[in-house]
């Protein structure tokens, strides 16, 4: 913040110091009118401090073959040294003049103080379309110890957004900067990286070990990022951490540094801080519960106790004198929401149900929502007090009412959920239930592990770019994805009843084992040409104004030409009647207004 409040001063400074620098490139401002002149190609140097740093030789050629032709058109700019002349613009020109052999070339000697020659090169090297862009970004910083984004932008002919998204390229470190100068790097996803300090790019770039992988790079903005819309503490609070002040202000609030993550998003880059003010917001929430006496609920399970997350919250709270509850010992009443039809059809957006059988479920809805709007204005009556459920990854909270599960009146152990007891308070037959109930969770956990860590390598290899058909295995794969995901139910019993036959008794394992031995390409086809009428946009969109729309027009024309010209001809036959209505129209409108007029 210190460092933008000096910029800012030092660019005041330069709106009166350096403002004919900025005028001078597009208005030839300069002390006196000068004259061209030729002079010998050999007394001319480039200047050592030239930010434009790479040419394209091929286009250099191109332009020595132009003016060993037709000759120099435009002559360049250059400043007196001593017995010889520094470019000021024109280096490219200069360069090709020499590839074409000419000994002079035309010029016009112009007188600049330092400062202003630096700044005149600038502002022309960034009026072209060629400009390489980390140069452009580093360019566009150097400016912006003088001008505010929005004259840079106005100068230079862009948006503020492209030129807030240039200053934010240029805090990105060389080696990322290399992958933005090779092409591999797209800029949107270099000024990404560049939202985070020096260090932590450095951390993402040795973990890439040499190589440029844009989805891994992806996945690690995505894990360091946090949407600060969905923070569990208030964004404009500048007393929660007060060396970090508000969110909203910070300088690592992505939504501060142009439209990097979409229009105007709070995306938070600096994760420390970020988990520093989750953490205190916890830490006063275990203050205020403990005041107010309320009971704290941190939403674990049994299964996930062992968490080192949850671990922590609950030695916490248990530092604190709170008493920890787990939510299977536990009933626990959330603030009922009341269902509206737009909610319903939300909730079924993968199925194809009729607006009468929407209004049948809203009814049960509203039926369950008055059940549970009476339990929650009753809580109080009925053994339950005051609570605060609490999400351990985000600290979210959200009011509830809960009450310990009571055990029976002899206090024995066999009043306690199975998975409470410890081993010792257990029968042999129920320590064999536990046992193979922790195994089978354990054998869970390590399949979703293994899983996501295949699907997580197989993102980062270049599969998707193979150039091979799908093989049976991908296809069969991609019908039953396309079936399970995007069918709906009555569309799965009215147009693919039979897909999997009977497969009550089945595995999964042995289920995709049979649809392979018995796939065929018709089904993959079937399969897609359904999606693909069920792809179309509807209302407002047709085939004139919507891609999707008109790819489907086409694609269905060699299939049913005759009856779509059919429907083609009454609508034309119905244009041409009521156009023919409106010229009519319109003809007497513009005889009245002829008479008016006379």
């Amino acid at each position: 913040m210190e460092t933008q409040t000096k910029q800012r001063a030092t660019r005041k400074k330069g709106d009166k110091q350096g403002g004919r620098a900025l005028k001078s490139s597009s208005h030839g401002n300069a002390v006196s009118v000068p004259q061209i002149q030729l002079l010998g190609i050999e007394s001319v140097f480039p200047d050592p401090g030239q930010p434009r740093k790479t040419f394209d030789a091929q286009s250099l050629d191109h332009l020595a073959q132009s003016i060993a032709e037709h000759g120099v058109l435009q002559p360049i700019t250059v400043r007196k040294s001593d017995d010889s002349y520094i470019i000021v613009m024109g280096e490219r020109r200069f360069r090709a003049s020499k590839l074409a052999g000419l000994t002079t070339i035309p010029a016009m000697v112009r007188d600049y103080v330092d400062t202003e020659v630096l700044e005149v090169q600038i502002i022309e090297n960034l009026q072209r379309k060629d400009v390489e862009p980390t140069e452009e970004a580093e360019a566009i910083q150097f400016l912006l110890d003088r001008y505010e984004p929005g004259e840079i932008a106005k100068r230079l002919g862009r948006s503020e957004n492209y030129v807030r998204q240039r200053i934010k390229l240029a805090g990105l470190i060389e080696g990322f900067k290399v992958f933005v100068r090779t092409g591999e790097m797209t800029i949107s996803l270099g000024a990404a990286v560049a939202l985070f300090d020096p260090g932590e790019q450095q951390m993402m770039l040795d973990s890439l070990e040499g190589d440029f992988q844009g989805h891994r790079i992806k996945r690690m903005i995505e894990s360091r990022t946090y949407d600060l819309t969905q923070a569990c503490f208030d964004v404009t609070d500048k007393t929660l951490v007060t060396k970090a002040g508000a969110c909203t202000v910070c300088p690592f609030n992505a939504a501060n540094q142009g439209n990097l993550f979409g229009d105007g998003k709070m995306v938070c880059t600096r994760t420390s801080c970020f988990e520093n003010k989750k953490t205190k917001t916890f830490m006063q929430l275990l203050k205020r519960v403990k005041k107010e006496g309320l009971k704290l609920v941190p939403n674990i399970s049994q299964y996930w106790v062992e968490e080192e997350r949850n671990q922590w919250v609950m030695a916490q709270m248990e530092k604190v004198g709170l008493e920890v509850h787990l939510t299977n010992e536990l009933d626990i009443l959330k603030q009922p929401i009341e269902p509206t039809l737009e909610s319903i059809k939300e909730e079924h957006r993968h199925y194809e149900y009729t607006e009468k059988e929407l209004a049948e479920f809203l009814d049960e809805s509203m039926e369950s929502f008055t059940e549970e709007k009476e339990a929650w204005d009753n809580a109080l009556d009925h053994g339950f007090e005051k609570g605060i459920l609490l999400e351990t990854d985000t600290y979210l909270t959200q009011p509830v009412f809960v009450k310990v599960r009571e055990e029976t009146n002899d206090g024995s152990s066999s009043a306690k959920p199975l998975e409470k007891r410890k081993m010792s308070e257990c029968t042999p037959e129920e320590q064999i239930i536990k046992i193979n109930a922790r195994e089978m969770r354990k054998k869970q956990i390590e399949n979703n592990n293994q899983f996501k860590e295949v699907v997580d390598m197989i993102r980062e290899t270049d599969y998707i770019d193979r150039k091979k058909a799908l093989t049976t295995d991908e296809m069969v794969a991609i019908s039953i994805s396309l079936f399970e995901n995007n069918i709906g139910f009555y569309s799965q019993r009215e147009h693919f009843k039979d897909f999997f036959g009977d497969d009550s008794r089945l595995s999964h394992e042995e289920l995709v084992a049979r649809f392979k031995e018995n796939f065929k390409k018709e089904t993959f086809h079937r399969l897609l040409r359904f999606l693909l009428t069920r792809q179309v946009h509807l209302g407002e969109s047709n085939h004139t104004n919507d891609l999707t729309n008109r790819s489907f027009y086409v694609a269905i024309q060699s299939f049913y030409k005759d009856k779509i010209s059919g429907i083609e001809e009454t609508y034309v036959e119905s244009r041409q009647k009521r156009e023919a209505r409106i010229k009519e129209r319109v003809t007497v409108l513009e005889q009245q207004v002829k008479t008016i007029e006379d």
